[in-house]
């Protein structure tokens, strides 16, 4: 074999030792560079720092209202969701005095197994993957709905998103899925607003109290920096992650008794004795209908002076249920109804935070 050959037979044996599964890598916006695309104003700016700093009292007990994190399931419709934070902004101002509401606004779906993965991954709806689309119309969104001075929530399951939106969030959380997931947990340390930790599927709630002390402890991990580079970050920790119960497989777990022993979990853990709760998923059977029971009772608790629960998470949107998406069929959905979890409607939503309301005013 010739010197020539033996490289040549050198050089295709290593290409088949990577990207054997790959089949595509197109470029990705830089996050410096979104941000300059879509600055933050400096209302913008005013209504980030103070949901936050505001949440942050909530959860420390130095203000009494409760939190309300309310909105979709997940956003696939822009304009669905700039229509819904009008209405949700409304009550925002009216409820001042008794309630915090942040905006849920979820662009990321952590699917059991496949499906839609949401506005960031796939905005189009239609399996093209425009992801740097995705990223622009994400920040876009977040941005008018903090102009109407409503701060927001989101749910962080790809490790570098945050570095294209986090600047706009007031309040973060980490699913059910990936509650357990070291990489996220280091992510949590690092975030700059308080971040919700869900119970497992299953309902093991240790591992969101496991999950909130990791969190708070200082962390070394790689990742990207504003420019797309890889680097090395070194984390202060979180104080301000805290648990949601949000039911699981065996049941649903908002009830006094499974609050009481989170907050005994908590306390041997030497963390804040802080709780939310989500109306949703396990602990309505995720039964849309039910969630408005789940309410009832918390909001009757609240009223009798029960002071655990820091906050409350609802699944909320202009239209009652849920709706199936067909790929490259956008056009055919329905205005206002979501695509992945179904959501109590805009009438039911009003209702329940009156009730919330009434409640914190009453205790």
């Amino acid at each position: 074999m010739s010197p020539v050959a033996g490289r040549a037979d050198s050089a295709d044996s290593l290409r088949q030792l990577d990207n054997l599964r790959t089949t595509a890598v197109r470029p990705l916006i830089s996050p410096a560079l979104l941000r300059e695309e879509h600055p933050i104003s400096p209302a913008v700016a005013k209504t980030v720092a103070q949901g936050r700093a505001e949440t942050v009292d909530i959860l420390d007990g130095r203000d009494e209202r409760l939190l309300v994190v309310v909105g979709p399931c997940s956003v696939h419709d822009p304009a669905a969701a700039t229509e819904y934070a009008g209405l949700l902004a409304e009550q925002a101002q009216q409820h001042r005095d008794a309630l915090h509401i942040v905006m849920r606004v979820y662009f990321e779906k952590p699917r059991t197994t496949l499906g839609w993965k949401g506005l960031i991954n796939d905005p189009e709806l239609d399996g093209s993957f425009d992801v740097n689309k995705g990223l622009r119309t994400a920040r876009r969104l977040l941005l008018d709905i903090c102009a109407l001075g409503l701060p927001v929530g989101c749910e962080f399951l790809d490790p570098i998103t945050p570095q294209f939106i986090a600047d706009t969030v007031s309040w973060g959380s980490i699913g059910a899925r990936t509650a357990a997931s070291q990489v996220h947990r280091q992510l949590c340390s690092a975030l700059s607003m308080p971040v919700g930790i869900k119970n497992s599927t299953e309902g093991d709630v240790q591992v969101a109290v496991d999950a909130t002390r990791a969190a708070a402890g200082s962390h070394v991990f790689a990742g990207i920096n504003a420019d797309g580079l890889a680097a090395l970050f070194t984390t202060s920790g979180n104080p301000d992650c805290h648990v949601i119960l949000r039911g699981g497989s065996a049941g649903p777990n908002h009830d006094q008794s499974t609050v009481r022993d989170t907050l005994d979990r908590l306390r041997r853990a030497g963390l804040p004795q802080r709780v939310m709760i989500d109306a949703s998923h396990g602990n309505s059977g995720k039964d849309h209908h039910r969630q408005a029971e789940v309410v009832a009772e918390l909001a009757g608790r609240v009223g009798a002076g029960e002071r655990g629960v820091a906050g409350v998470l609802l699944e909320s949107f202009l239209r009652a249920g849920r709706q199936e998406l067909t790929l490259g069929r956008a056009a055919e959905l329905t205005y206002g109804r979501s695509i992945t979890d179904a959501c109590m409607d805009w009438s039911t939503t009003a209702a329940l935070l009156d009730e919330l309301a009434s409640a914190v005013r009453g205790r």
